[in-house]
């Protein structure tokens, strides 16, 4: 019996973990205030999601303080757009998105993942 119950608690365990992970979503930081500054820090950056006004330039101000060779670059690959990132060294990054739609940024390997969001 106690077998059955520690099987079935820990199931559920996996599928709480499981789910935090694949479907929560952050909530979005609205580009109100320019530039928006972006931490690049233990495997994530902070702000991840990033919502911005279609047409309307924003500054991406990024600090890494990762000195992991992965947080060493941010890639915008549908924007055509990359930056090296020095560590300890504000770095800006103009855009100005065009198209709504959610725009997915990352590290060379897709470990740091963020996105930003144009509306």
């Amino acid at each position: 019996m106690n077998v059955v119950l520690v099987n079935i608690a820990g199931i559920v365990l996996i599928g709480l973990i499981a789910g935090w992970f694949w479907w929560s979503r952050p909530a979005a930081r609205r580009a109100d205030a320019e530039p928006i500054t972006i931490i690049v820090a233990e495997g994530v950056y902070t702000p991840s999601r990033i919502e911005v006004a279609q047409g309307r330039p924003v500054t991406l101000r990024f600090l890494r303080k990762d000195p992991s060779p992965c947080a060493a670059k941010v890639i915008f690959s549908e924007l055509g757009v990359s930056a090296d990132l020095p560590i300890g060294v504000e770095h800006e990054l103009q855009l100005k998105p065009q198209q709504p739609g959610e725009y997915e940024f990352s590290c060379e390997m897709h470990m740091y993942r963020g996105s930003l969001l144009v509306k």
